[in-house]
């Protein structure tokens, strides 16, 4: 079975509403996963990019919050007009979109573990 070249997992995680860190859901992820598959359809890369709902990524107060993978890029307040930018960088040209990367140690693959 061919794998999928980039995965794109969108957190759906909702909250209690008095959570302080707040959710994913209520931050607008639920559009970003319809957007994200609809332009990936229409784009004719449904066999080589996966969009997926995820559960807690942990990165709430990031929200709302994607990872792509292989390369391990988080992406955080991510708004339904950047979907179209993260695809035509990240997507098609392999380039991230380093203004919307979470920019926290936690979610850094290059940080040092300490």
């Amino acid at each position: 079975m061919r794998r999928f070249e980039k995965h794109i997992f969108i957190c759906e995680n909702k909250r209690p509403a008095e959570d302080p860190r707040g959710c994913c859901f209520d931050k607008g992820s639920p559009s970003l996963k319809a957007q994200f598959k609809k332009r990936i359809l229409e784009l004719g890369l449904k066999a080589d990019v996966r969009v997926n709902s995820s559960g807690c990524l942990d990165a709430c107060e990031f929200g709302a919050s994607i990872v792509i993978y292989p390369e391990q890029i988080w992406y955080g307040g991510v708004t339904i007009d950047e979907v179209e930018e993260i695809i035509q960088s990240h997507i098609l040209n392999n380039i991230p979109v380093e203004r919307l990367q979470i920019n926290h140690p936690t979610y850094n693959k290059d940080a040092v573990k300490i």
